[in-house]
C-alpha cells in the first residue's frame, strides 16, 4: 500500500527573539541588496511579480541532495516578506495563486514515482521503502522551502501567520476557487501546527503588573465581552479573576490565545456578575470562598491559527495550574454565549410563518399569550409579531414579555444547542468547541446575558458547559468518535419538551 505523504518535522527549538518590526528587519536586508523599497502599498506588474518569485522561490533540491544543498540566503526571505506586504490585496491574491500553482509539486515526477512504487510490490522491503520516501519527497510543494526559510528570520513566524489568514480570508470570500490556493492552505496550516505545538508554548498569567503592552493587547483582542476601559480590565486581571495566555517564543508580547477565569463560590448563570461587578476590586481573596472555576471568556488572537489546536491545550493547563494553586477547588465550568441562536430562530419563524406551521413551535396558550402581548391575530400575524419582537432587545424590558417567551426560548435554545447538527456534530462552534475538551452540557440560565450583544445573539440565554474532570476523556471520545453528547437532565428536559411541541 502507498504511505501517505507525511510532514517533515520542522527543527526541535525556536530562536527566543526579540521583539522588532518587519521594517527593522527587512531594513537591513537594503544593506544586503541595495534594493529601493516602498513604504506605501503598491501595484505591481506580472513580469515583476515573476522575477521575484523565481529569485526567493529555490528549485527543489535532487533526493540525493536533499540535506546537503545550503539554505538560501536570509535577503531571499526578507525580500519576499517586504514585498508581499507591500502589495494591496488584489495583487496578493495574484502572487498567492503564482505560488501555489507555478512552485508546488512536482505532478510529473510524482507519477513516474508512483507508478515505480507499483512495479516494487515483489520486490524486496529495503526497496520498497526506499522507492516510498523518493515519492513522500516528491510530494513536497517547492514553496514549502521559502515558507521555512522565513519561519527562521527574525518576524518570520508573525509574517507565516497573518500570510495565513490573507489566504483564509481568500478561501471565505471566494476570492479565488483555486485548488492550489486550498492545497498552499493545507502545507501552511500543517507547519503551523508543528510550529505551534503545545510543547513549544509557554503559559503567562496576565496581571496588572503586566507590561503595558501586553495588557493593551489583552483588552484589545478579547472577543466575546469587550472590555470598557482602564478599570474594567484592571477587574479582570484582579482579585478573584484569572487570566491566562500562550505565547510563544517566535512571537515575543503577542498573546495567541487569551483565556479569562472568574473564581466563584458557586457556578455562574450571569456574566454581568462576573463582568461588571466592581465591589471586589480592591480587596483580598478569600480561599473559603473560592470553590469554582469558570472560563467566561477564550478568544484566539490570530486569525492565521484558524484550525491549530490551542484553546483546548489553554483550558486543561489553566486547569492544573488552578488545581495546584487552589486544592480543595472541584467545579470546573464554562458560561457561555450562544451565537448564532437569533439568527438560527429568525431563520425558523420565517419558515414556520411561509409553511404555516406556527403551532409546532409554541403551546396554543402560548400562541393566545402573545397575541395579546403583541396585539396581533392568530395565524400568520402573530408569528411575524413574534419574529419582530425577537429581532429587537425591547421585550427584555418587559417583565409580561419576559415571562410569556421564557419557556419557549429556553426549550428551542436547548434544541439549537442539543438537536442542531452539522456533519452530525453540534453546529454551534462553541458548543463543539466544549463537547470535544469532554464537557457536559450543564445548564441553560434565562437571562444570563441581558448586555444588547447577549440579547441580540442568544436571546439573552447563556449555557453552562461543566467539565467533571474524571469524565472528560471519556465524554471527548464519546462525541469525536460517536457523536454522542453529554447533557445533563435540566437540557434534556427541555429538549423533550420540545420535541413534544414540534414537529422538526
Amino acid at each position: 500500500m502507498i504511505s501517505h505523504p507525511v510532514i517533515w518535522a520542522f527543527r526541535s527549538s525556536v530562536r527566543c527573539l526579540r521583539h522588532r518590526t518587519l521594517l527593522k528587519a527587512t531594513q537591513r536586508a537594503l544593506d544586503v541588496s541595495g534594493l529601493r523599497w516602498y513604504s506605501t502599498p503598491i501595484r505591481v506588474g506580472v513580469t515583476g511579480m515573476e522575477e521575484i518569485l523565481a529569485r526567493v522561490v529555490a528549485p527543489l533540491p535532487t533526493y540525493e541532495t536533499r540535506d546537503k544543498c545550503p539554505p538560501s540566503p536570509e535577503s531571499n526571505s526578507l525580500e519576499f516578506m517586504h514585498f508581499y506586504s507591500s502589495l494591496v490585496k488584489e495583487d496578493k491574491l495574484s502572487v498567492l495563486t503564482k505560488l501555489s500553482q507555478d512552485f508546488g509539486v512536482d505532478h510529473k515526477s510524482v507519477s513516474e514515482l508512483a507508478l515505480k512504487l507499483l512495479d516494487t510490490q515483489l520486490r524486496d522491503l529495503a526497496t520498497i521503502l526506499q522507492v516510498e520516501d523518493r515519492l513522500r519527497y516528491s510530494l513536497t510543494p517547492r514553496y514549502k522551502q521559502l515558507l521555512n526559510h522565513i519561519s527562521r528570520v527574525e518576524g518570520g513566524v508573525k509574517f507565516l501567520v497573518d500570510l495565513r489568514a490573507d489566504i483564509l480570508e481568500i478561501i471565505a470570500s471566494k476570492a479565488s476557487e483555486s485548488a492550489h490556493i486550498r492545497d498552499l492552505n493545507g502545507t501552511l496550516k500543517s507547519l503551523l501546527s508543528e510550529w505551534f505545538s503545545v510543547g513549544l508554548l509557554r503559559l503567562e498569567r496576565i496581571t496588572w503588573q503586566s507590561p503595558c503592552e501586553i495588557l493593551q493587547k489583552i483588552s484589545h483582542y478579547e472577543a466575546v465581552h469587550p472590555v470598557r476601559n482602564w478599570t474594567d480590565l484592571k477587574r479582570r486581571v484582579g482579585p478573584y479573576r484569572r487570566c491566562y495566555a500562550f505565547t510563544h517564543a517566535a512571537m515575543p508580547g503577542e498573546p495567541l490565545v487569551v483565556l479569562h477565569v472568574a473564581l466563584t463560590e458557586d457556578i455562574s448563570d450571569n456574566i454581568q456578575s462576573i463582568v461588571r461587578e466592581f465591589a471586589t476590586l480592591d480587596s483580598e481573596e478569600d480561599v473559603n470562598k473560592i470553590n469554582a472555576a469558570i472560563f467566561y471568556s477564550i478568544s484566539s488572537t490570530q486569525a492565521g491559527l484558524q484550525g491549530v489546536e490551542l484553546g483546548n491545550y489553554l483550558i486543561k493547563r489553566v486547569v492544573r495550574e488552578l488545581q495546584s494553586e487552589f486544592p480543595q477547588m472541584g467545579q470546573f465550568s464554562s458560561l457561555s454565549p450562544i451565537p448564532g441562536f437569533s439568527s438560527w430562530l429568525q431563520g425558523l419563524l420565517s419558515q414556520y410563518k411561509k409553511e404555516s406551521r406556527g403551532s409546532d413551535l409554541l403551546s396554543e396558550h402560548e400562541w393566545k399569550e402573545v397575541e395579546q402581548a403583541t396585539d396581533s391575530a392568530p395565524g400568520t400575524p402573530a408569528i411575524e409579531a413574534l419574529r419582530k419582537l425577537i429581532g429587537t432587545s425591547e421585550w427584555m424590558h418587559s417583565e409580561r414579555l419576559s415571562r410569556i417567551l421564557e419557556p419557549a426560548l429556553m426549550r428551542l435554545c436547548a434544541w439549537y444547542l442539543y438537536g442542531e447538527k452539522r456533519r452530525g456534530y453540534a453546529l454551534n462552534p462553541v458548543a463543539n468547541f466544549h463537547l470535544q475538551n469532554g464537557a457536559t452540557m450543564w445548564r441553560l440560565n434565562w437571562r444570563a446575558d441581558t448586555s444588547p450583544r447577549g440579547v441580540a445573539n442568544s436571546c439573552g440565554i447563556m449555557v453552562n458547559y461543566r467539565y467533571f474532570l474524571n469524565e472528560t476523556s471519556k465524554n471527548s471520545a464519546l462525541y469525536l468518535h460517536n457523536k454522542v453528547i453529554t447533557t445533563s437532565e435540566q437540557v434534556l428536559g427541555l429538549v423533550s419538551q420540545f420535541q413534544k411541541n414540534s414537529k422538526l
